[in-house]
């Protein structure tokens, strides 16, 4: 049963976690992380949410319920950190992500998005699946990275782009999840394939930290630059393996899963007419002189893009966490040894919290607003997004630069289906779009 459910929850998360609410409710169980699975627990009510986000990090192990991305994202990573580790982590990571930081990447932003759709045509059809993806990664790059277009640049851009590119396909995505498959045979076997491509991305991005390291007083203001300069308590400054980590989590943390959120964009956006007609409106409403902060401050674009996060949110549970203690969630008792799941999806379908929650209705962001624990696109408490304003402010800001200059309209106007491609949930068949006169 363990493993049927496993294979369940994989292959189609939304679906899995669809039948198992209509039939179990706000609270289930399930054993879903390998042989000898603890019991894991979904929650999916507001105060169940607010009691699993507010339990104690203490009386919690992140590592032992996050131990599958490991061999993606590094031992080092914020991700596997707890205490005072998480704690000087978090406090090194987050102000490049917030604050002025975020307008002086927005320029770098539009131009990148600009660039990638010079060639568009009248007449072309574009799939946002694969645009989507180029322009977020080449974002990464040039932003968090601070790698300029050149020689690295090029390798890194094909190098992540393959391997990134597999991790999606349920197949390569299915080696992370079952350790019994982590054998290197050589680099024919998949595993031996996977750490061959992780070596040559490693030693590009090691190149690129030794050679600021020999610059320290030319660093510029991408985030790899800032999180070389930024000091701890201490005064100390992250080592080599912890800057590698962190820079290969945000990369995976923040490519899919952005341009999966920008696909879903567009086709909700073209498949709604009177939604497409009044953010048009918003944005013909400015002029060229019109700042990238001001765009991003714009209602029916913000509402827009929150009704998308809602409806196909950037993950759809947040964080595990394992009770090392015995807790008590919404007045249940768990025993340690427990795997708290809050689910974020089923959390933004509560009749209970939204009207008609399967509608797409960007105005209910207009005229409410939603605590935490019932709208948390990116997790909620101290474990999480640091990148979250960042992911926000990206993705409006590709949004209204395309919008701004073409005309796009569906090839096909019948319904998608969220399929599940790596860690994210996308639309199936790719959202093909037809380049229209303007």
């Amino acid at each position: 049963m363990t493993l049927i459910q496993t294979l369940q929850l994989i292959a189609n998360p939304t679906k899995f976690f669809d039948n198992h609410a209509k039939k179990y409710g706000d609270v289930f169980s399930l054993r879903v992380l390998g042989i000898n699975s603890p019991p894991v627990v979904f929650f999916s009510s507001p105060q169940a949410i607010n009691d699993c986000l507010a339990i104690p990090a203490k009386q919690l192990d992140f590592k032992k319920a996050t131990h599958v991305f490991k061999p993606l994202f590094g031992s080092d990573s914020i991700v596997f950190q707890e205490g005072k580790s998480h704690n000087r982590q978090r406090q090194l990571l987050m102000p490049p992500f917030h604050g002025d930081r975020l307008k002086s990447y927005g320029d770098t932003i539009c131009n990148i998005t600009k660039d990638v759709t010079r060639n568009w045509k009248t007449g072309n059809t574009i799939f946002m699946q694969q645009v989507m993806p180029d322009i977020t990664l080449q974002i990464i790059l040039q932003v968090v990275f601070g790698i300029n277009p050149g020689e690295r640049y090029e390798k890194l851009r094909k190098l992540l782009t393959a391997l990134l590119d597999d991790i999606t396909k349920p197949w390569y995505s299915s080696l992370f999840f079952f350790p019994p498959l982590q054998k290197d045979l050589g680099k024919w076997s998949p595993w031996g394939n996977y750490l061959k491509r992780r070596e040559e991305i490693d030693k590009l991005i090691y190149a690129e930290i030794s050679e600021r390291r020999t610059i320290n007083h030319n660093l510029g203001e991408d985030i790899l630059s800032l999180l070389m300069s930024a000091r701890d308590q201490s005064g100390e400054k992250m080592t080599d393996k912890e800057l590698r980590d962190q820079l290969v989590s945000l990369l995976l943390l923040g490519y899919e899963t952005t341009s999966g959120v920008l696909a879903w964009l567009f086709y909700m956006i073209h498949s709604h007419s009177e939604v497409k007609e009044k953010l048009i409106q918003e944005l013909q409403s400015l002029n060229k002189a019109t700042s990238v902060e001001t765009i991003t401050q714009l209602p029916y674009l913000s509402a827009v893009c929150a009704e998308t996060m809602r409806l196909h949110p950037i993950a759809l549970i947040c964080t595990p966490r394992m009770t090392i203690d015995k807790v008590e969630v919404a007045g249940e008792k768990f025993n340690s040894g427990t795997v708290l799941v809050p689910c974020i999806y089923l959390a933004h379908r509560r009749e209970t919290t939204y009207q008609q929650p399967d509608q797409f209705i960007p105005e209910r962001f207009l005229n409410q607003k939603f605590s935490p624990f019932e709208y948390l696109p990116f997790g909620g408490g101290y474990r999480g997004c640091i990148g979250s304003a960042f992911a926000v402010y990206e993705m409006k800001l590709i949004l209204a630069t395309i919008l701004s200059q073409f005309e796009l309209q569906l090839v096909d106007k019948k319904p998608v289906k969220p399929v599940r491609r790596g860690i994210t949930i996308v639309p199936s068949g790719g959202v093909p779009m037809i380049v229209k006169p303007q």
